[in-house]
């Protein structure tokens, strides 16, 4: 499989791959939920037209695996470093995934456009996102009914996802390579207490799931 790449003039080609999605219907006042991977999906349901912001490539790439398994279209916005091949093994579908690597100062244009062609865009911001450009993208994602999620800080999102403490797996004494992780993943909503999970991001197969034990039991803190 390969991802749609958009590098060369984005919104050119964008506009062409635009033209090739099916279109969506607006947003009901309900914010039907929206598909959310198994990993996550005791922490947090996925809402259409809400933003969520994360804190690492691990965790977008669980958000994003989610929807796109489900059938969804997705887009990856102005980051390289989320590995394509990581996202494919945690259940991202890559004929279904539009890549921009680096938008630069089009990128509120391009935001734009994905919004009204994709359910969900993984986006990397280049820097502070004033007020005013957040408002009106979250506008018009809320009237598209699509999801947000940003690599970064993003005003007034529905819930930041982060990962508190992480333990590798697969060093020996000096030798051996990583292999898997066991992350504590925390998520906090507005208004709500926070909550956590234990979830293996990835395990040593490669995949995002729960861990099999009690750790991953819910906790609420503050």
């Amino acid at each position: 499989m390969s991802a749609v790449h958009a590098d060369d003039d984005p919104l050119e080609q964008l506009r062409a791959q635009v033209a090739r999605i099916e279109g969506r219907p607006a947003q009901q006042s309900s914010a039907p939920a929206i598909p959310t991977h198994p990993a996550l999906a005791e922490l947090i349901q996925l809402r259409a037209g809400a933003s969520y912001a994360v804190d690492s490539a691990s965790l977008a790439i669980a958000m994003m695996a989610g929807p796109s398994s489900g059938g969804a279209w997705c887009a990856i916005v102005g980051s390289a470093e989320i590995s394509l091949s990581a996202a494919a093994a945690a259940g991202v579908v890559l004929d279904r995934t539009i890549v921009v690597p680096d938008p630069a100062d089009q990128w509120p244009e391009v935001l734009a456009a994905l919004i009204d062609a994709v359910q969900m865009v993984v986006f990397c911001p280049p820097g502070r996102v004033s007020e005013s450009v957040s408002s009106r993208l979250s506008a018009r994602l809320r009237a598209r009914g699509g999801v947000l999620v940003v690599w970064g800080q993003w005003p007034r999102c529905q819930a930041q996802l982060t990962i508190t403490d992480s333990v590798w797996h697969g060093l020996g004494h000096g030798h051996g390579h990583l292999r898997a992780r066991q992350a504590t993943v925390a998520v906090q909503q507005t208004h709500a207490p926070a909550r956590t999970a234990r979830i293996w991001l990835p395990d040593d197969h490669h995949r995002i799931r729960k861990t099999e034990d009690n750790i991953y039991a819910l906790r609420s803190t503050g």
